[in-house]
């Protein structure tokens, strides 16, 4: 199995804990990259790689802000080197933004109307009856 793309310089000290589970997200990545995308609608196809860049920023956030197990270095290495999303974690500092699930759903050029996406309204604000999905990224709700 190829390694994750890295520059010459070896990574900072910390790289063989979070190693397997960036590995195990490239994994799973390069298999929706090659699954057949057969019955299912152009948008849908790329809704798990979404999903999968999603976590694998998730989870270098999370380990650097939130539970402060890994050190600033290696958040850098991770950045520098993109594994994780430099410019959605930088919305997920911000507040009323914690749980965006990607960029595009901010974007208001993406839009008919020059608004946010339908993800980002509250669910409070509609029918319950009915089950949303972003046609960006297949999120449900990431407004709360």
């Amino acid at each position: 199995m190829p390694k994750v793309r890295r520059s010459r310089k070896p990574p900072p000290e910390g790289w063989e804990l979070i190693e397997p589970t960036i590995e195990e997200l490239d994994a799973k990545m390069r298999e929706h990259e090659t699954e057949p995308h057969e019955g299912k609608r152009k948008v849908e196809a790329l809704w798990p790689i979404f999903k999968i860049h999603h976590q694998k920023s998730r989870y270098l956030y999370d380990l650097y802000y939130k539970r402060k197990a890994i050190s600033k270095e290696l958040y850098d290495y991770c950045i520098k080197e993109k594994i994780a999303d430099a410019n959605l974690i930088a919305k997920w500092k911000k507040d009323g933004y914690e749980r965006l699930c990607c960029l595009r759903c901010i974007q208001v050029r993406d839009t008919n109307f020059g608004t946010n996406c339908i993800c980002r309204v509250p669910r409070s604000k509609l029918d319950q009856i009915k089950i949303v999905e972003c046609v960006h990224c297949g999120c449900r709700g990431c407004s709360g």
